[in-house]
């Protein structure tokens, strides 16, 4: 079997498909390996590598590339749990009912009198009504699966449109004194005070009345099949990306400074020296800055984040040892390490470029929050897109930065 048969990107058809596709991404990483190492020998014997072996090279780092896309889809599809068998109260069978009468007919007596019973303050004038907890809990669930910055961060839920967070740049200052010596006043804490506003995330899907009447369909799990990877992907773009304009605010819209010249405020970074691209020589230096960058409570609890591309690249890194910086997940629900720090794939993240800060690192729990407001909810609109009935489906949700020591950035520049 040849190195680019063993790297073949096709799931084989065994029974655990998710296993299958996790020995075919190993295979492929061991077949990039072996062509990896024959090039790096052919450098130093004759200070440059053979055209075929390096285009070998770059199509299995594209296989292996494929492969962890290939198998993080399935993980994703079978993390996803199923709606329903969670052992329903009474009210919430009633409120299920309820709602499932007004997606599929538009009844809204019932739901407009639990909501009251429950004083929720949410009824058809307010613009929808509260899913049931089931499909809420639901759509919660898938994002914080396909939406890296959401499971890498702490989330609060807030009933309110805006959170705000005290937050102490430094603790009340203190002194040694002599146990008769008088206690002079110590200065007082500085507190900041960070605010993040929720905004409003919206998908529309559309049904005809035929597929609601189908009392087989589960509109609940529809509705969320519908939304969960659209609000996924626009909240994964606006946790890293977001201008904080009518979305929240991304980790890369932030002022950003040589680590050295650091303040409160903006986030740090780490040059690479080159313009672009790694430094010609001790490419990898960059990366160790950039870890012990950050303080020791933060490092302990570091996480790289950056793209497939990104990925791409520093694989081909190796230590003084000959030993393989970036090694592939120990098992299937394992994430890839890089010097012994997981590595979350984040899509968003800019690829290597001049001035690009294509890589984070950092404590992102400790230094970045996601914001929901309490509810998703639906509008069922039968008569803007006759035939078709429409479900506006809203959630409000923000984001930002809450820790500014607690992630860095690598940046590919001279300085």
């Amino acid at each position: 079997m040849n190195e680019m048969t063993k790297a073949s990107p096709e799931v084989k058809a065994v029974p655990d498909t998710v296993t299958a596709a996790f020995e075919d991404f190993m295979e492929a990483f061991e077949a990039f390996k072996e062509v990896n190492d024959r090039r790096l020998g052919e450098i130093e014997q004759k200070l440059t590598a053979d055209v075929v072996t390096r285009d070998k090279m770059e199509r299995i780092n594209r296989v292996v590339d494929e492969q962890k896309k290939q198998l993080d889809t399935l993980l994703l599809k079978k993390a996803r749990p199923a709606i329903g068998g969670r052992g329903e109260s009474a009210d919430s069978g009633e409120h299920k009912a309820a709602f499932d009468a007004y997606i599929r007919r538009g009844e809204e007596a019932a739901l407009r009198e639990l909501e009251a019973k429950a004083m929720a303050g949410a009824t058809g004038s307010d613009g929808g009504y509260l899913v049931p907890s089931e499909t809420d809990t639901e759509i919660g669930r898938r994002l914080a699966i396909v939406s890296p910055m959401r499971s890498l961060s702490t989330v609060r839920t807030v009933s309110s449109a805006v959170l705000k967070k005290p937050f102490a740049l430094s603790g009340p200052s203190t002194g040694w004194v002599s146990e008769t010596a008088a206690r002079p006043q110590t200065n007082t804490p500085q507190l900041a005070e960070l605010s993040f506003p929720t905004m409003e995330l919206y998908a529309m899907p559309a049904a005809t009345q035929s597929l609601l009447d189908d009392a087989a369909v589960d509109v609940e799990a529809w509705i969320a099949g519908e939304v969960d990877i659209v609000f996924a992907e626009q909240e994964g773009d606006a946790f890293i990306r977001g201008d904080g304009v009518n979305k929240p605010k991304g980790v890369l819209a932030y002022d950003t400074v040589p680590d050295a010249s650091w303040s409160w405020g903006s986030l740090g970074y780490v040059a690479t020296g080159q313009a672009g691209g790694f430094a010609a020589s001790g490419a990898s230096d960059v990366l160790i800055n950039a870890i012990y960058a950050l303080k020791a409570g933060h490092r302990q609890n570091a996480t790289f984040l950056m793209n497939r591309k990104t990925q791409g690249e520093i694989r081909k890194f190796k230590d003084a040892d000959g030993n393989y910086l970036w090694q592939p997940p120990a098992s299937v629900n394992q994430p890839a390490t890089l010097m012994g720090f997981p590595v979350a794939e984040g899509e968003q993240m800019p690829d290597i470029a001049a001035n690009a800060t294509a890589i984070a690192i950092g404590d992102f729990r400790a230094g970045y929050l996601v914001v929901d407001r309490l509810g998703v909810r639906i509008l069922r609109d039968p008569y803007s897109a006759k035939p078709y009935v429409l479900f506006y489906t809203t959630k409000r949700v923000g984001g930002g930065v809450q820790n500014f020591e607690a992630i860095k950035l690598v940046k590919f520049a001279a300085s």
